[in-house]
């Protein structure tokens, strides 16, 4: 594909992702795994290493910013069914000015939007400010939700005392037997939630079952630890009650990637319950911090966070675009 030089916009050239190696893109690869980690705790090497492949085999689909034959941005999608995810969207400290991620976001959507068999666009980009986030919002009616990203010191904070719920439910460690029931419980927990509006996965059995899938599977969701992840039944009906997914993103930092609790047993204080084996699982594995985002329109949520000692460390906003 050729480059879509914009005559109106100085600066950097746009060109295809799949015209440049994984080495001309490994300047800026370091410089974006040294800010996830700055900035978010998270160690991106793993992801870094998946980009720099894929950039080998030419099968990115996306765009790169290039100023002079360096590679100063860059943006990339992949493809699921009728859905496309932008997975990822940089631009280098040095080129940053809201502009350049605006440009490389609008030429992404634009390639997405063109294939008459994309219906959806999902996107969360934890690094784009949310003043270039809100931007982007005026990009082909796209839609956002504001996120944040919390934090709890597992070396402080942590809650230790058992509720109630410890006693009601039966917990069980996560294992693979559990997937089919905990997708179950996911979607029956959020039609009507916010989260499945940026989420469309979590709308159906087999969406929860892929979003479960590529939580146990994929590096981009953090190396899973299935010691600090559970289940809890309710034993007068022997149905999954909730569930909690935990990884570790860095080697001391642990993420709460996943915590439901069926419909029929909210306000039981199963959520804190799971959250806290969780956390004291993490910690006894080394984990000196625990993160996980949290859509800002889910109160609830919030609020067990901020009981169990997390507080708001970065905002940051998710994109859908719908066909109509």
């Amino acid at each position: 594909m050729a480059a879509l030089v914009d005559p109106m916009a100085a600066g950097p050239e746009i060109v295809d992702l799949r015209e440049l190696s994984g080495r001309e893109l490994d300047p800026l690869l370091l410089e974006e795994a040294v800010e996830w980690q700055r900035e978010l705790d998270w160690d991106f090497s793993r992801s870094a290493d998946l980009v720099h492949q894929f950039a080998d085999l030419r099968a990115l689909m996306g765009y790169a910013l290039l100023d002079r034959g360096e590679v100063a941005g860059y943006g990339y999608a992949v493809i699921e069914e009728q859905k496309g995810l932008i997975g990822d969207l940089y631009v280098r400290p040095f080129w940053r000015t809201g502009n350049h991620e605006i440009r490389l976001f609008r030429s992404i959507l634009d390639a997405l939007t063109a294939m008459h068999t994309i219906r959806r666009v999902e996107s969360q980009l934890m690094l784009v400010p949310p003043p270039v986030g809100k931007a982007l919002q005026r990009e082909r009616f796209v839609k956002v939700q504001d996120r944040k990203l919390m934090r709890l010191d597992a070396r402080q904070n942590s809650p230790t005392t058992a509720g109630e719920a410890g006693r009601r439910f039966h917990f069980e460690g996560w294992n693979e037997q559990h997937h089919f029931m905990a997708s179950q419980v996911i979607a029956a927990a959020y039609p009507d939630h916010v989260d499945s509006q940026i989420n469309d996965q979590y709308r159906s059995v087999a969406g929860a079952g892929r979003f479960i899938h590529n939580i146990v599977t994929f590096p981009g969701c953090g190396r899973f630890l299935r010691q600090a992840s559970f289940v809890a039944f309710d034993p007068a009906t022997k149905s999954m009650a909730g569930i909690i997914l935990a990884s570790f993103v860095a080697d001391d930092v642990g993420h709460i990637t996943q915590l439901c609790v069926a419909p029929a047993m909210k306000g039981k204080g199963l959520g804190y319950e799971l959250l806290r084996r969780s956390i004291d699982a993490l910690r006894s594995y080394g984990a000196r911090k625990i993160s996980l985002t949290v859509t800002s329109a889910n109160i609830e949520a919030l609020r067990l966070y901020e009981r169990c000692g997390f507080e708001e460390v970065r905002h940051f906003l998710s994109y859908v675009w719908e066909r109509i």
